[in-house]
């Protein structure tokens, strides 16, 4: 079996782009650049291990930006340049075949990846390029003489390499390090063959580059929806919690947790519309851990998947099915309670009650329901 690592390098300062956070570090979209750059091989089944390669002091801003979801992505504490850290993480994995890449260019299509290692069936080391479509020319202060396009491409990263072949090479170079991979394979006289590369592989490196990268991350977001619902029994003595909110009522009701109906009906529906299961799959009513847990714990949860994906949530939407308590005096407060628990604006959530016209449970005063609706929106390739 052959084994593919893929070394994301992030050692840069970011001085282009401005700011006292390197810009891997960075969130674009909501979610930091270093992880989306190692999301595509972390999801690719012909990818057995990320490893991220980072300047010295920044091994903490790396945990935190890659966050978890991948297994264990280790990082490399990297050189001065960026050759250095490349010869620094190729010495700290093993494997068979590496795919180098920047952490600048956070979107690398899967479909690159398998050119990569589809051509490295005939090459010892592989590029992904671009033809050049612009007029070349030397410049010096003055516009210079023009350069010929025929036959110049424009090389980017991910550079798929034998590692063993790579790992030598790097080992036999003499001086500085090039910026280029490819460089040190071709001067060991490593055949180095082209794929077609991605205008999605654009690196960041200026404010403007930032912006174009964050219009194509709005661009690329969905609406999604999701429902919830949710009942419990009345059981015990009062109060009744209900949409965060503490409420008067002769009987509480029952439940695992607080039993707060509202919340949870909410959380589904969050859950529901980012794909992810529903409450009993994050917490199970089995599980001692959860024993009257607050409701806002779920709620809180669910939400943090959502912005962990980058994404946004539009409107949440909750009708409480009952006879009593009165919602209505309680309504304005729950709706602070939970915008407010998930930061948005109070438009953005809506709280209704309504009776079952003394039919079924509801109506004769055995429980409460809830009803849930959420709009979000989610990176489509997320």
């Amino acid at each position: 079996m052959t084994r593919t690592v893929a070394l994301v390098v992030a050692g840069g300062s970011g001085s282009r782009m401005g700011g006292e956070l390197p810009k891997q570090y960075q969130e674009l979209g909501g979610i930091p650049v270093l992880r989306r750059a190692v999301i595509p091989f972390a999801d690719h089944p012909r990818v057995d291990e990320v490893r991220v390669v980072v300047a010295e002091g920044r091994i903490e801003d790396a945990c935190r930006a890659v966050g978890g979801g991948f297994g264990d992505v280790q990082p490399i504490v990297g050189g001065e340049t960026r050759g250095e850290s490349v010869w620094n993480g190729l010495k700290a994995i093993d494997g068979d075949i590496v795919l180098i890449h920047d952490a600048a260019r956070p979107f690398c299509p899967a479909v690159v990846i398998d050119r990569l290692l589809e051509a490295l069936a005939q090459h010892s080391g592989a590029v992904p390029v671009l033809p050049v479509h612009d007029t070349l020319a030397r410049w010096t202060g003055l516009l210079g003489e023009s350069i010929e396009r025929e036959g110049v491409v424009r090389v980017q990263t991910p550079q798929a390499f034998d590692l063993a072949k790579l790992r030598a090479a790097y080992d036999r170079w003499e001086g500085p390090f090039p910026s280029d991979d490819a460089a040190v394979a071709k001067a060991a006289g490593l055949s180095v063959g082209v794929v077609a590369g991605s205008f999605e592989l654009e690196k960041l490196t200026t404010p403007e580059d930032w912006k174009r990268a964050e219009a194509s991350v709005a661009s690329r977001k969905i609406v999604r929806t999701g429902i919830g619902f949710d009942v419990h029994a009345f059981g015990g003595e009062g109060p009744v919690m209900l949409g965060g909110i503490s409420i008067p009522h002769e009987r509480g009701l029952a439940g695992h947790s607080d039993a707060d109906v509202a919340l949870h009906a909410m959380t589904d529906a969050l859950l529901g519309a980012a794909g992810l299961g529903d409450i009993g799959d994050h917490f199970p009513p089995s599980d001692p851990q959860w024993k009257d847990m607050s409701s806002d714990r779920f709620l809180l949860h669910a939400a943090a998947q959502i912005f962990a994906r980058g994404g946004v949530i539009d409107h949440l939407d909750c009708t409480i099915i009952c006879e009593a308590p009165k919602i209505a005096p309680h309504r304005e407060a729950m709706r602070a309670y939970v915008a407010d628990l998930l930061n948005l604006r109070i438009d953005q959530v809506s709280i209704k009650a309504t009776t079952t016209e003394r039919l079924g449970f509801a109506g004769r005063r055995e429980g409460i329901a809830a009803q849930a609706a959420a709009t979000i929106r989610l990176e489509a390739s997320l």
